[in-house]
């Protein structure tokens, strides 16, 4: 059963600060993500590289916290985090700290396929990304005037624009292919106005990101620090194997309930190898959308 999920983040801007125009380019990027990745899907290509490729588009729109228009830190720069995940295998790769590289989920995908390691940091990993290839960009590429203009309200101390300081976007996509394998990656920007080289859940494996075929794939976006401390994606796929519940029942008890009485904010979205979809968020909106082989396609912002 093919099928594929992405977000673009949680905690997304109030519906009444959400323009008309800005909610159709918001869901023109989900669903141009989306039939990237199915289109892949259906030519042949593994799970893998769907969500490669629908993460990829997201990275490459300046709407999304990830690549391109992503957040700015404290002192006004780019820096991004990606991981990804094999089910077939437990196989992953993830990156963090990178200020140069246009696609940060193609080097987390290289990590897993081409070195011993699964977290690469910082100059490191763009050395990594040097030998392998991989072309660096200057930060400015990455730099959008949207985002400079909201780090420069976050530091004047302006809260008339706190609608649109969430912190939590970032992307992911999940993935089943025709063989009944299950990929998820997860790319973001972190959190505006981070400090001390912050690093969130999107490049821990088991908090932002997992895969395994025994259960499902996920990949979640919200404020990481209690992802982490929850292993979010990892319990999702666990609760699964150990109670033999559903997809569906494991993602509302994580997100319903275990996570909400820690204090955690955000979604997630997750397929298993059935290709049954789930995009479960207890946040104020989550940009997501999905497409399966039964020719069900949906995207959404909010509770719709």
């Amino acid at each position: 059963m093919l099928a594929i999920a992405i977000h673009g983040g949680a905690g997304v801007i109030a519906p009444e600060h959400l323009s008309a125009n800005q909610g159709a380019a918001y869901r023109l990027g989900i669903t141009t993500a989306i039939d990237a990745g199915y289109r892949a899907l259906e030519a042949g290509s593994s799970s893998l590289d769907a969500v490669v490729i629908a993460v990829r588009s997201l990275e490459d729109n300046p709407l999304f916290n990830a690549g391109c228009g992503a957040v700015l830190n404290h002192d006004g720069e780019a820096v991004h985090e990606a991981s990804i995940m094999d089910g077939r295998n437990l196989r992953a790769g993830a990156v963090a700290g990178l200020r140069h590289i246009r696609n940060p989920i193609d080097l987390a995908r290289c990590v897993m396929e081409c070195s011993e390691h699964v977290l690469l940091y910082g100059q490191g990993a763009e050395n990594f990304a040097t030998q392998q290839g991989i072309a660096y960009v200057p930060n400015k590429y990455f730099i959008t005037e949207h985002r400079q203009k909201q780090l420069t309200r976050i530091l004047s101390g302006d809260t008339k624009y706190k609608h649109e300081i969430t912190g939590l976007g970032t992307v992911g996509a999940v993935a089943v292919d025709q063989h009944g394998n299950l990929a998820a990656a997860t790319s973001t920007g972190g959190m505006v106005n981070k400090k001390w080289s912050r690093i969130g859940d999107s490049p821990i494996i088991g908090a932002g990101t997992y895969a395994d075929n025994a259960s499902c794939a996920v990949s979640a976006t919200g404020h990481g620090e209690y992802f982490i401390r929850s292993v979010v994606a990892y319990d999702i796929c666990a609760m699964m194997q150990y109670t033999g519940c559903s997809l569906e029942e494991a993602a509302q008890e994580i997100i319903q309930v275990k996570l909400k009485k820690r204090g955690g904010e955000g979604g997630i979205i997750a397929v298993d190898v059935q290709g049954n979809i789930v995009m479960e968020f207890n946040s104020i909106g989550m940009f997501r959308g999905m497409r399966n082989a039964r020719g069900q396609q949906y995207s959404a912002i909010y509770s719709e």
